[in-house]
Parts: C-alpha cells; sequence; structure tokens
C-alpha cells in the first residue's frame, strides 16, 4: 500500500507549484476581464492550438484523459508537446482564466476540450470561446440548461457519463457484502460536480431495498485523497465500529479511505469509481469490491478529436443530430471476477481506437430528469 502513501505526497507537491505558479504569467482576475461572452462568426483554422483543461496529472484518472488527448495528437503526425494543457487544480476561477488567456494568445484559433471543474463554471467557459470564434467541446460538468446547440458550431459537443446505475450497482454490491445491515458512510467529489451528484443519488437509490443499513455520513472530499483520508479518519473517530462499508465516489478518494482503515486496523468493505490501474490491483487483491471504468483514454482523445475536427471544418456541429452533441460516455464494472482480464485488455494493452470515430463507443443522448 505504499503507492498510497506516495500519492498522498504527490498531491501534496502538486498542490504547492500550483500555488507558486500562474499560467501565462496571467492573474486569475485580469485574465478574467479579457473576454465577455458577444457573437463571433464561425470561422474555421487551418492549424488551431489544441489544448486540454483538467484538474491536474497527479490524479491517474486525469493523467489517463491528457494521454488520451496525447495520442491523438500523435494521430495528426504531431507529437506530444503540441497538445497544450491547462491545469487548474480544481480551481474554477483559474481554469476560466487559463482559457481566456489562451483565447487571447491565439486570437481564437483554439480547439479547446475541458472538464470545467465544477457545472456553474461551464457556461463562462463556453461563452469566452463561443465569444473569441473558438471551438470547445466539455466533458462532465455543466448545467442542464446548457446546450451545445444553443451556440451555432463553436459549442461542439458535451459528454458525461451516467453515473447513477453504475453507482447503485456498486453500492448494491458494497450492501450485499455488509450483509443487508449495519453503517455505511459516502466520500463523495466537488458537491456541485454533476458525477459526485449522480453517485451519491446511485447509493441512496440502492439504500432503498437495505431497510437494515443506515447511511451514518456523507460528505464531499473534492476527489482529493488527503481530503478523503482526514473525512475518513473523522468518520472513524465518531462512528467506530458502526461503520461495516463505505462508499468513495472515485477511486483516489478510495486510496485516502484505505490509509485510514489501515491506520486503525480496520477491515471494511468498501467500493469505488474511475477503474484507475492501481484501483484494478487493488480489486484484484480484494481491497477493493468493485469500481467503474469510464475509459478515460478514450474520452479524453475524442473530447480533443471533436473539438479540432470542428476546428479545422471536418464536420458541422449545428448539422448533427442533438445526440450527437450531447452524449453519454461508456462504463464497465470491473470486480475480483473480471478484474485480470479487463486489466490486460484495457490497461497493460491500451486499445488502438479510430479518433474519427466520434460517437462509435458512446450510450446515447444525455437524458435530464
Amino acid at each position: 500500500m505504499s503507492f498510497i502513501k506516495n500519492f498522498i505526497e504527490a498531491e501534496t507537491v502538486s498542490r504547492r507549484n500550483f500555488l507558486l505558479a500562474a499560467s501565462y504569467g496571467v492573474s486569475g482576475a485580469a485574465a478574467a476581464r479579457m473576454f465577455g461572452p458577444g457573437p463571433a462568426a464561425a470561422a474555421t483554422y487551418a492549424n488551431p492550438t489544441i489544448a486540454w483543461s483538467y484538474r491536474n496529472r497527479t490524479n491517474p484518472y486525469w493523467n489517463e484523459i491528457a494521454s488520451g488527448g496525447e495520442a491523438f495528437v500523435r494521430s495528426l503526425g504531431m507529437s506530444n508537446d503540441d497538445l497544450t494543457h491547462l491545469i487548474n487544480e480544481g480551481s474554477s476561477e483559474k481554469s476560466l482564466a487559463d482559457v481566456k488567456a489562451l483565447l487571447a494568445k491565439t486570437d481564437g484559433a483554439l480547439a479547446l476540450a475541458i472538464d470545467t471543474n465544477d457545472a456553474p463554471n461551464a457556461r463562462p467557459v463556453v461563452e469566452a470561446c463561443a465569444g473569441a470564434g473558438a471551438y470547445v467541446s466539455t466533458l462532465w460538468n455543466k448545467t442542464d440548461d446548457l446546450h451545445p446547440w444553443d451556440f451555432g458550431d463553436n459549442y461542439v459537443s458535451h459528454m458525461t457519463w451516467s453515473d447513477e446505475g453504475p453507482a447503485e450497482q456498486t453500492a448494491r454490491i458494497l450492501l450485499e457484502a455488509m450483509g443487508g445491515k449495519g453503517g455505511v458512510v459516502h466520500l463523495g467529489g466537488i458537491a456541485s460536480n454533476n458525477p459526485a451528484i449522480e453517485r451519491l443519488n446511485g447509493l441512496k437509490n440502492a439504500l432503498v431495498d437495505y431497510p437494515d443499513v443506515e447511511l451514518l455520513d456523507a460528505q464531499p472530499a473534492d476527489w482529493d485523497t488527503q481530503k478523503a483520508n482526514r473525512i475518513m479518519s473523522s468518520f472513524i473517530t465518531r462512528y467506530g465500529d458502526e461503520i461495516t462499508g463505505v462508499h468513495c465516489a472515485n477511486d483516489t478518494i478510495g486510496y485516502g479511505v484505505l490509509e485510514a482503515l489501515r491506520a486503525e486496523g480496520m477491515d471494511v468493505p468498501i467500493v469505488t469509481y474511475d477503474g484507475n490501474p492501481q484501483a484494478v490491483d487493488l480489486v484484484r487483491e480484494g481491497r477493493i469490491l468493485a469500481t467503474v471504468f469510464t475509459n478515460p483514454h478514450w474520452g479524453g482523445g475524442i473530447t480533443a478529436a471533436l473539438a479540432y475536427h470542428a476546428a479545422i471544418g471536418t464536420f458541422k456541429p449545428s448539422r448533427e443530430p442533438r445526440a450527437h452533441r450531447e452524449f453519454y460516455g461508456p462504463t464497465i464494472m470491473v470486480t475480483p471476477r473480471d478484474a485480470a482480464e479487463f486489466k490486460a485488455n484495457y490497461l497493460d494493452d491500451v486499445p488502438t481506437y479510430d479518433w474519427n470515430d466520434f460517437w462509435g463507443p458512446t450510450n446515447g443522448q444525455i437524458m435530464y430528469k
């Protein structure tokens, strides 16, 4: 389990570096004044800058997202260095400021793939891109009232995952392992993140059928291993042996939970989400009961591909059906029974993807409640 300690240390260094550096040398406040929303012609570009904006590469999930973006760029005959990385370290303000700074630097000749960090930040990011004539594809987070088709061609697409169902499946696996009784705690992501909301809802849906299981507590851990470790330690102090199961919103949260449990000598079943390589190994070992793979390598590559091909005029987003503008990505449940086969097929030997097959593995149009 030494990799968990190394992971926590790496997050500390990453956060320190974030506080010491500002992307492009532009402060958030200054960059935020560079652009405001406004109309722009849907021009296409011969050689747009290709960029990915995401949390950081310390997180294995986001490292795979970035690796997918790099794989797409290499498929164009470029090098990894031709992908611009905008690292927001979980700051929506920095996310928006970095995008606006890059729009200024490229004069709008930009193909941007982005997770905006939280749902409310998606609109100002999209408006800034559309106002500058850039092309943007978003991943995971946006508000329900924000749609690509309301921005012509410049807001190319939005992909998320239907997390509520898979999170309910992992919850049922956990609740069965608990014998259908006892107390469960949930450690979630950023409270305003769409996946964080859906994954907690998945647990609550499953609990309806398990009246002898009590949800003792649910707290946001902001997708952060260190924060998850602290929260889990506080849960143990407060609830002790009442905790007989832990539902985690992602794998990196799970690492912090496992370290807290180890420190107290507790052997409690947990489930996680994302299907990172380290988590899959822990599933193989039986330390985690299940995780859910969302294929971040493919997601990272195809999100960049959609923005890029729209920017160069390969296809016109406004002529596509709505199911090609807002759609669900693929998910695979990973349990001890199939973890070894899954690891061999998806992690040890990453498949070669056709980056021109924009919607092949997707799971249909996003549906709103």
